[in-house]
């Protein structure tokens, strides 16, 4: 695992952008915690496999805005009033998906991933960077220690040090045409 400390962003998303387009894994701070982000099918699949995440389990996506998130879901005024109130920021959003089933997106409040998702011109895979059960982290070194001496891990781990203290995201189903909070 390649470690890579944050000093010009405009330097991380170029080399993050380019990683992904190689389909690589990628651990990156977000506005919550330390995250996965994978851009194909292949990276996802190795993002369970590090994880060791039940594949039944669909990974929420970064979107970059709300005409992002409406290419991928069906969502209706209402639903788009929220988001503009509530977007950048901590609130995964689940809706029916415009290819079936349901989808999970969120619009960070991250300079380095709105770059990166502006470069990369789709949604990115995402989840937080712990093994399944376990607690997410902002800690750098609890993020190096999980992953560092695993037999699987990601390819590189940007690193911007400790993230101030934070939940991960409140996670909101309106996929059944009501709010329904199912992480507060």
């Amino acid at each position: 695992m390649q470690l890579v400390k944050i000093k010009k962003i405009k330097e991380a998303v170029s080399l993050a952008v380019l990683a992904l387009k190689e389909g690589k894994v990628l651990i990156l701070p977000t506005d919550t915690v330390y995250g996965f982000v994978a851009l194909d099918k292949k990276a996802v699949k190795r993002i369970y496999d590090i994880k060791k995440r039940d594949n039944a389990k669909p990974l929420p996506f970064f979107v970059s805005d709300t005409k992002m998130a409406q290419k991928y879901a069906h969502i209706n005024k209402n639903e788009l009033q929220f988001l503009k109130q509530n977007w950048p920021g901590a609130i995964t959003a689940v809706f029916k998906a415009k290819k079936g089933g349901t989808i999970a997106l969120r619009q960070p409040d991250s300079k380095l991933l709105l770059a990166i998702l502006r470069e990369v011109k789709q949604p990115l895979a995402q989840t937080s960077a712990n093994i399944s059960g376990e607690p997410a982290t902002g800690k750098i070194k609890q993020v190096l220690e999980t992953f560092d001496s695993a037999g699987l891990q990601p390819d590189i781990l940007f690193s911007q040090g400790d993230l101030p203290e934070r939940r991960p995201s409140k996670v909101i189903d309106f996929s059944k045409g009501k709010r329904d909070v199912l992480r507060g």
